[in-house]
């Protein structure tokens, strides 16, 4: 098993009323994405207390905890972990003060972190999850840690909130899937950061289109065609693996290049519509001139995705500044066409601006629903679709760094293991060249 090891640096009461009404809110919220789920319409209280552990401190990082103490009652943050210092120290203080706001005081959720319970270093995350106190744990490290975390924390039985992407190679989701079936076996739940599938407005519209709304779908496209990422949080002179991980988007062993960190929300619809994941793709991509402190990734992909029974659907994302953007997914039908993110199908809205405001936020659903799972003891486990939309992406990106066409078998069996078996502070991490279509071999 690949390990990453590293030397660590080191109720409120409320008043009954309030409980109840929020509980009851909480309910009515819920049981309409649980009933689209599959999962049982319970709201999320009970007297088991959820007890989370968060490995990744980052902004996404301390967005997840929030999350968490706000979908539902019962939850206490009592472990943090990550691998610098000064966003544990944030992420600390920031969320001791969330948990004073009053709807969070009303859900009875508090944070607990001594200095014991608290890790840094590029081991903190076994620390975290070897926490008794832990029976739940985000994951929200850069990418190319996930796969090692999912199979840590899955051998320690804890359940698992795990953003995605979950890998960045195909020896990463080979793991991940592997950690999947284990989880079954143990009874754990699973899910994932592809929040569109816990918001109702996404649930709804792709449920109109399995009635056949459009008929039989017979294509699609989506887009994440957005402004350039290019904020640095440690300058050149830094030691390779601490420079990198400060700036990890740039770089694939640790984001899988912005196709897989950032357009995997795009692909998981069309996946999740066409209930499959395509058997080939043919890409194209490049890097347009910039700063070679950003890293190798490109600015753009061009995919055509093959799907089963000879449907094709085209992806599209960029990060350039000034052009003309889009964020979002269609589907084509025998009967149609539907413009899935804008709730739209053959022209007509199903909701105002008005009514999608006061639709649950799908940040929270999807932790709300993971705990329902949990207490109801019908654990949901999300981690084989978003594996196998994380290597849609990635076999995106491995067509448009070769000039190949990459079938799904390619993908999944690569021997391509860009994330290293073993890593510490002092481990040279030379910057790979800029893949060059037509040159760069596939693996």
């Amino acid at each position: 098993m690949s390990k990453i090891t590293q030397n660590s640096a080191r109720r409120t009461q409320n008043s009954q009323a309030t409980r109840r009404d929020f509980l009851k809110t909480t309910a009515a919220a819920s049981a309409v994405v649980a009933t689209q789920l599959g999962l049982p319409a319970v709201h999320a209280a009970g007297s088991d207390r959820i007890k989370v552990g968060l490995i990744g401190c980052g902004n996404r990082g301390r967005g997840a905890a929030e999350n968490v103490l706000s979908s539902a009652s019962g939850v206490q943050i009592v472990a943090l972990g990550d691998a610098f210092a000064e966003p544990l120290k944030n992420a600390c203080e920031l969320l001791t003060k969330f948990v004073q706001r009053q709807e969070i005081k009303d859900r009875d959720n508090t944070v607990d972190l001594p200095e014991s319970r608290c890790f840094v270093g590029l081991d903190a995350y076994e620390k975290v999850i070897r926490c008794p106190e832990v029976n739940y744990v985000i994951l929200a490290t850069p990418p190319g840690f996930r796969p090692i975390h999912i199979e840590a924390a899955v051998a320690a039985g804890k359940n698992i909130f795990a953003e995605k992407p979950v890998a960045v190679d195909g020896p990463g989701i080979r793991k991940v899937l592997a950690a999947c079936e284990e989880a079954k076996s143990k009874g754990l739940a699973i899910a994932a950061g592809t929040q569109r599938r816990h918001q109702r407005a996404y649930l709804e519209t792709l449920q109109r289109i399995r009635d056949g709304a459009i008929g039989e779908l017979v294509g699609g496209r989506c887009y994440w065609n957005t402004n350039t990422n290019t904020k640095r949080l440690a300058k050149p002179g830094t030691p390779d693996v601490a420079y990198q991980i400060r700036n990890w988007y740039g770089y694939p062993w640790l984001s899988g290049d912005h196709i897989v960190e950032q357009h995997v929300h795009n692909l998981d619809v069309l996946n999740w519509a066409f209930a499959a994941h395509p058997v080939a793709v043919v890409g194209m991509g490049y890097r347009v001139p910039r700063d070679p402190g950003f890293g190798p990734i490109f600015n753009f992909f061009a995919v055509d995705l093959e799907y089963p029974k000879g449907i094709h659907a085209l992806s599209m994302c960029r990060q350039i500044s000034y052009c003309a953007n889009e964020i979002g997914e269609y589907l084509v039908g025998t009967k149609g066409m539907c413009h899935v993110n804008a709730f739209e199908i053959n022209g007509k809205r199903l909701y105002t601006d008005k009514e999608k405001r006061k639709h649950p936020n799908p940040y929270v659903q999807e932790h709300t629903d993971l705990i329902e799972s949990i207490r109801s003891g019908k654990p949901l486990n999300e981690l084989k679709n978003v594996a196998e939309s994380t290597l849609t992406a990635i076999m995106g990106r491995m067509s448009a760094y070769t000039g190949k066409r990459v079938t799904w078998e390619q993908a999944l069996n690569s021997k391509e293991q860009l994330m290293p078996d073993s890593l510490t502070w002092d481990t040279p991490m030379p910057v790979p060249p800029v893949a060059t279509p037509g040159k760069t071999p596939l693996v």
